[in-house]
């Protein structure tokens, strides 16, 4: 199904205690697994990509609570959960109402999960998620501020989400910084506040870079706005720094905390994205990368020769590297 009948079902008070989100949209994959499993006292166990183990899974659907609390398992990952493990995961969810299973899929396969027939035998709701069109962008910041009590109008939220070029979740997470006003925000609060414009972007063109995609455009937009290539690179290690702490944290406690990582509170599909990021480089990966990076900047600062060669070059290595 998509987002329109899931939406029905939910003001309806239909729905199932089992769900698999996939589509092109992560921000709403976020935003309705954080809405369906934000339940207090609720026994959580979320699992981010390669963290996932089907005997672990199982046993939390399948244990009862001492306290009567309910037992909510979510799998976030680009991987596809084997068919017949999905199926039992289920099942276990069929057996007891009180469970709650979100199993988010970012991967790009969405043929398999777009079919009625996949979960035909089970009472899991299968959702597609795409995009959303300007109009529904406009209202999924408007909804954030008020919930954040934060002033500002649709015309206003319009020059944000141009900012930057559509994209809900980076102006979502600007909404934060029109807290320190207590009035109506306007669009030159907008210009002030929000760092950069899209075409110029550093956080944009990093994703991308880690994700192993096209960033040439991108990084020609920066250079263009007068960046210097070493902050690039240092924006570029700052960032890694920053999964890195994550990598770490998650590996140790299971889930990350954004008040312990970073030393302040953050969105919470901030801090899943970057979870979500930070979990599929290995550690030695971290370590090589940051090598290089150090060493390229060294080297930028101390030589004559062409900075960008160095940077396009740097950047080549580090694809290779994650």
């Amino acid at each position: 199904m998509y987002k329109s009948e899931f939406d029905k079902h939910i003001q309806n008070k239909t729905i199932s205690n089992s769900f698999v989100f996939f589509g092109e949209s992560p921000f709403l994959i976020d935003m309705y697994t954080k809405m369906l499993t934000n339940i207090d006292d609720a026994n959580i166990l979320t699992y981010y990509h390669d963290e996932y183990d089907f005997n672990s899974a199982k046993a939390h659907l399948s244990q009862g609570s001492l306290f009567g609390d309910r037992n909510i398992l979510i799998i976030k990952s680009e991987k596809k959960v084997p068919k017949k493990e999905l199926d039992i995961l289920l099942q276990f969810c069929e057996k007891n109402s009180e469970n709650i299973f979100v199993y988010a899929y970012y991967g790009s396969d969405h043929k398999t999960y777009n079919n009625k027939k996949a979960f035909a035998k089970t009472k899991a709701m299968s959702v597609r998620f795409f995009h959303p069109k300007e109009y529904e962008a406009q209202n999924l910041i408007m909804q954030i501020a008020e919930e954040k009590n934060v002033k500002i109008d649709k015309y206003t939220i319009s020059h944000l989400l141009k900012i930057h070029n559509g994209n809900v979740a980076l102006s979502a997470n600007e909404i934060d910084k029109f807290r320190v006003y207590d009035r109506e925000i306007t669009t030159k609060d907008v210009d002030t506040l929000v760092y950069g414009l899209a075409e110029v972007n550093l956080d944009e063109f990093i994703k991308k870079l880690l994700e192993k995609k096209d960033y040439r455009d991108d990084l020609k937009n920066i250079l263009e706005h007068g960046e210097d290539e070493i902050r690039i690179l240092g924006a570029i290690t700052a960032y890694l720094t920053q999964l890195y702490m994550f990598n770490i944290y998650i590996r140790v406690n299971g889930a990350p905390n954004a008040l312990e990582i970073l030393g302040y509170p953050a969105p919470a599909f901030v801090v899943e994205q970057k979870a979500a990021v930070a979990i599929k480089i290995k550690p030695t990966a971290y370590f090589r990368v940051h090598e290089l990076l150090l060493f390229s900047e060294l080297k930028m600062k101390s030589s004559h020769n062409d900075k960008s060669a160095i940077l396009f070059s740097t950047l080549i290595k580090l694809q290779k590297l994650i």
